[in-house]
């Protein structure tokens, strides 16, 4: 039996002066139960907790971590960069060679502007496109995350979901009012929209494969739908490939499925662990933005040194091993998959498994499958709730939410993956008892 004193201790400090007691809402374990762990470190596919625990992390940090923790190359980029200063406010040699990797791996990017997270990557992006296009609607879909700017908050799944939010507060009608949400992989539905406001659209943004509802894969001829209509409209697509970007290939989730938005956004792994976004497109998109174009974009720590040391040599490693890695990831998230779908069947659960490349989640559901946020929201989280716990107990760190995709690492062994079958396994049986 595992033993969390200190993180206990820890957690009725943090209460006193963190709301919450976290600084990200889902860390709060509130969906599944009892506290929240507090982490010491990470090393390789483990995570290592105050209290001197160790758990095969099934979170990578919510999908930066794809080598594993506290990779040689990353953490010797950094090392090489600290001496020469943190920050500068001023271009650096880092910052044109970081780039210049993305504009080459990425199948969309012409041109790219760094920035310090997935939420200023997606909000810069979406104002791009406003003012490319001179229109002011913009279409998403529901349980799809794109950061917390206001006007992205429509309906926006995973902490939303995992809380019990029917919306957000403090976001006023009037911000989301040029906000249109449609049901993730619903072709019809996106049709009716754009007949209904096709030239007022000015980009439709969204993950190509859904990571805040849990994992949900586009369907056949989806995202080829929103190529389609949006060019036919004079809209620009988005790529929201904050989670996808680096992990579902080298060339991110674009490369493959084998369709270029107008603009794509990046962060997570492009990161290397640090914080750090990026946005970028088309040159001729690109250049509305400023100093060159009228659409205003700034910030004090973005192209920050060290962040684009970690970025660069995470890229770097990743596109010396792609073709090794992403093949052997397909493989782990493939048996992983089957594994789960048979012990559960085998428990007596019924459940959905969705899984593509290193991204998997098992829905508690009785649907026969789960392609949007609706469906998702299905799931019996109390049984969700029981199978987590079980997981934690016997050293699995995986995500404290029914609505959060988890992520495998390169760092995990066949031993590792081995493990995580068999204690899935018993964690089904336990779920059964849930109501």
């Amino acid at each position: 039996m595992k033993t969390h004193q200190r993180s206990k201790e820890l957690y009725e400090r943090a209460v006193k002066v963190i709301p919450g007691g976290v600084n990200s809402p889902v860390r709060a374990f509130r969906a599944v139960g009892g506290d929240p762990i507090f982490i010491h470190r990470g090393e390789g596919a483990y995570l290592y907790d105050v209290d001197g625990n160790r758990y095969l992390d099934c979170v990578g940090s919510w999908g930066p971590l794809i080598l594993g923790h506290a990779h040689p190359d990353i953490l010797s980029a950094i090392s090489a960069q600290l001496p020469n200063g943190t920050t500068f406010g001023a271009p650096t040699e880092l910052e044109v060679l970081f780039a210049e990797e993305l504009c080459e791996a990425v199948p969309s990017l012409e041109k790219v502007r760094l920035v310090s997270s997935g939420t200023e990557a997606t909000m810069s992006a979406i104002r791009a496109a406003r003012g490319y296009t001179g229109r002011d609607i913009i279409v998403k879909f529901e349980g799809c995350y794109h950061g917390h700017a206001d006007f992205l908050l429509a309906k926006a799944g995973s902490g939303v979901a995992t809380l019990g939010l029917p919306e957000c507060a403090g976001v006023p009608a009037a911000v989301t009012a040029n906000t249109l949400t449609l049901p993730y992989n619903d072709i019809e539905a996106l049709h009716a929209t754009f007949r209904e406001y096709g030239f007022s659209i000015a980009g439709v943004i969204v993950e190509p494969v859904a990571g805040n509802m849990g994992c949900v894969p586009p369907i056949s001829g989806f995202l080829e739908a929103l190529r389609e209509v949006t060019q036919r409209y004079g809209a620009l697509l988005l790529f929201d490939e904050v989670m996808t970007g680096f992990r579902l290939a080298y060339g991110g989730a674009q490369e493959r499925f084998g369709i270029l938005p107008d603009l794509t956004m990046l962060g997570k792994i492009a990161g290397g662990g640090l914080p750090l976004g990026a946005f970028g497109g088309r040159a001729e998109i690109m250049d509305v933005i400023a100093p060159v174009g009228p659409v205003y974009q700034a910030g004090t720590l973005s192209g920050n040194p060290v962040a684009v040391a970690a970025g660069l040599a995470t890229v770097q490693t990743l596109k010396k091993q792609r073709h090794v890695l992403y093949e052997r990831l397909d493989r782990i998230g493939g048996k992983l998959a089957d594994a789960f779908r048979y012990a559960a069947e085998e428990a007596g659960v019924t459940v959905v498994v969705n899984q593509i490349g290193s991204m998997i989640t098992v829905f508690f559901t009785d649907l026969p499958a789960v392609n949007n946020y609706a469906q998702a929201k299905t799931s019996n989280t109390q049984r969700f709730a029981r199978w987590f716990r079980t997981l934690l107990e016997e050293g699995i760190y995986w995500p404290p939410s029914q609505f959060e995709s988890a992520f495998l690492s390169d760092a995990m062994s066949d031993e590792d993956v081995y493990q995580l079958i068999e204690t899935a396994r018993a964690g089904f049986y336990k779920a059964r008892e849930a109501a």
